[in-house]
């Protein structure tokens, strides 16, 4: 179907299961894509088959919902996958791109001593709640001394060096800040389809796997889910008439989506 009216925010993410293939059982990716539109109400944008998270099968995905009217969008969140940062940049250079907070802190706690786990997730929501970008990249900097006292080199070198990735949120109201900061909004649907093709064990083909995903995200839909007014989208409006003092550039020096090269989540 064609997509209509402007999508401001858009959530990306795959969900990998198992597929028979020539006798054997390898994985599949299934790439999701779900917006909040100019309404403020949730749509899920398209779902297509994808052999391997990588760039290529992002970059076609991506220019499957521009030609099917994709436009207006001012973030695209997700995790920091191979090749979908790089796709964002070349599909929609004029978009931002914030890294989900959640598989950030995943990504610190891999390199924590287990004892130190909760008072480093801590430091890390201290740093996501100051009032503005500058104040939680002046809270990063206190975080990344810290964690060198403590002897955590690997997870100070992590948080220099994806701390701005995680902040583009700051460009928008903070009315939204809850819902754009990370990838739950689509996790949860995610979770939900896992659940229904758990039973199923291993797909004859992509094909059939695609469908049964198509099917749980139609019913998803039809619910309360896409019917409920999720984000007043007057805030982010507002903002954007306001003096460019306030707006995003003021937030942010670089250019929208000159990111670092992706790396495996």
């Amino acid at each position: 179907r064609p997509i209509e009216g402007e999508q401001p925010y858009v959530f990306l993410d795959a969900i990998w299961l198992k597929r028979s293939w020539a006798g054997e059982i390898k994985n599949v990716s299934v790439l999701v894509a779900m917006s909040v539109n100019g309404e403020g109400f949730r749509e899920i944008l398209g779902v297509s088959e994808g052999m391997k998270e990588d760039h290529a099968s992002w970059e076609a995905f991506l220019r499957h919902l521009k030609d099917r009217g994709l436009k207006g969008v001012r973030l695209f969140v997700s995790d920091k996958c191979l090749g979908l940062i790089q796709a964002v940049a070349e599909i929609y250079p004029g978009a931002l791109w914030q890294r989900c907070q959640v598989h950030f802190y995943r990504n610190v706690f891999a390199v924590t001593p287990k004892s130190r786990v909760r008072e480093v997730a801590a430091m890390l929501k201290a740093i996501h709640s100051q009032e503005s970008a500058e104040a939680a990249r002046e809270k990063a900097k206190q975080v990344q001394a810290k964690l060198q006292e403590l002897k955590l080199e690997r997870a100070a070198h992590l948080i220099e060096e994806g701390i701005e990735e995680t902040l583009r949120f700051y460009c928008f109201p903070h009315q939204h800040h809850i819902h754009i900061r990370t990838n739950n909004p689509l996790e949860r649907i995610n979770r939900e389809i896992r659940r229904r093709t758990r039973v199923v064990g291993n797909f004859p083909d992509g094909r059939s796997a695609l469908m049964l995903v198509c099917a749980r995200l139609r019913h998803i839909t039809h619910t309360r889910w896409g019917t409920r007014r999720y984000m007043d989208m007057s805030h982010l409006r507002d903002l954007e008439n306001a003096p460019p003092q306030l707006a995003r550039d003021a937030f942010f020096e670089q250019k929208p989506n000159q990111e670092q090269p992706a790396a495996n989540n």
